[in-house]
């Protein structure tokens, strides 16, 4: 830096008032813009992904009520935003996405590192290769794709740590086992199990995926994306792909569930908040995101549906959560996490040719 200044102690103030200066004045134009706009928030999440009760506190505190609808993947979120006849605010988009709604000019800047409370913001959230510098997107939760099973009902109480025990069950499972219901999910979970990249463009890994599912398919009692924990806790199935986070749900309703990180990988996801640029209430959408950065709000989505967050708020989360396998992942399993990737346009449609023939 050029400017001089006259000692250590002088220049830590000097950066102090300045930061406090563009915190009340990023503060004064957030609290402006919520004037200026009707107190009302739509926001479009996943499903069965947020506690209703911290909606009711939010618009408490802040005046704006809050409608809330539901999709059940990013392919239904890119393409409802796609077709330009979504008037939400708030979106909960996975890195895998991000830069193709970035890239189609989707996204509102809504620089969420000059938010007041960004300051709460784990580091290693701060900068994500999908969002260099949070201009797009503040961090909501992250968590594994994996999958699991009732081991009461499992001969011999245990299943391998593979992806094999799901895509080719043993004959006592058969027609017991359900799978997402999101391509993504499932072509990750085969391309992992086949050592195939899941972003590739070749036809012939294309074709290995898709007779690796087409083998499944009898085999499975449906694909289903919804009431993951209902479907596991109340015995409809055995056996499921499915969230860590859902699958610790439903383990406090059955001790017997178990969560498998299989050994040759498992998709990790990264969820986000993010504002798009149709939002008819801009200034209300930085304002939530905002509120959701406060480390006892995060933690309350975190207590209540079971899925770590990006902000500084571990001493807030319940104890019951910290000695389940879903939630706190023993070490030894950290090597067989695979982040998801943003594939190319040729390798989704790839993809979509997979999922249309596996459907069709």
């Amino acid at each position: 830096m050029s400017k001089k200044v006259k000692s250590p102690r002088f220049a830590a103030a000097s950066f102090a008032v300045a930061g406090l200066a563009l915190s009340c004045f990023t503060a004064f134009t957030t609290l402006s813009a919520q004037a200026a706009e009707p107190k009302e928030l739509f926001f479009y999440n996943w499903t069965d992904y947020y506690p209703v009760d911290l909606l009711a506190k939010f618009e408490k505190e802040t005046g704006i009520k809050v409608t809330m609808d539901g999709y059940d993947s990013n392919e239904t979120l890119l393409a409802k935003l796609q077709a330009g006849g979504a008037a939400y605010d708030v979106i909960v988009p996975s890195q895998s996405i991000m830069r193709t709604l970035i890239n189609q000019d989707l996204l509102l800047e809504i620089d969420a590192s000059t938010l007041p409370n960004f300051q709460y913001v784990k580091p290693a959230f701060r900068d994500p290769g999908f969002d260099p510098g949070r201009k797009f997107s503040a961090p909501y939760l992250w968590g594994t794709t994996g999958f699991s099973y009732d081991s009461a009902r499992v001969p011999g109480g245990k299943l391998d740590e593979s992806w094999k025990e799901f895509f080719e069950p043993r004959k006592e499972l058969q027609g017991q086992l359900a799978a997402l219901d999101t391509s993504s999910s499932v072509i990750n979970a085969a391309s992992h199990y086949l050592n195939v990249d899941e972003c590739s463009e070749n036809p012939q890994d294309a074709k290995r995926i898709l007779e690796l599912l087409q083998k499944q398919k009898p085999f499975l009692k449906m694909y289903s994306s919804d009431n993951t924990v209902d479907r596991m806790a109340s015995g409809e199935v055995i056996m499921m792909q499915n969230w860590n986070g859902s699958t610790a749900r439903a383990t406090l309703q059955k001790s017997t569930i178990k969560y498998v990180y299989p050994k040759e990988g498992l998709a990790m996801f990264q969820d986000n908040f993010a504002v798009p640029k149709s939002a008819p209430h801009p200034g209300n959408a930085k304002i939530f995101i905002d509120w959701m950065m406060k480390p006892e709000n995060a933690a309350a989505v975190s207590n209540a549906i079971a899925y770590a967050n990006g902000i500084q708020s571990d001493k807030l989360i319940d104890a019951k959560w910290r000695v389940m396998d879903a939630i706190n992942m023993p070490d030894e399993f950290a090597s067989r996490l695979r982040p998801e990737k943003e594939c190319s346009n040729k390798a989704r449609e790839l993809q979509d040719r997979i999922w249309a023939k596996l459907k069709g």
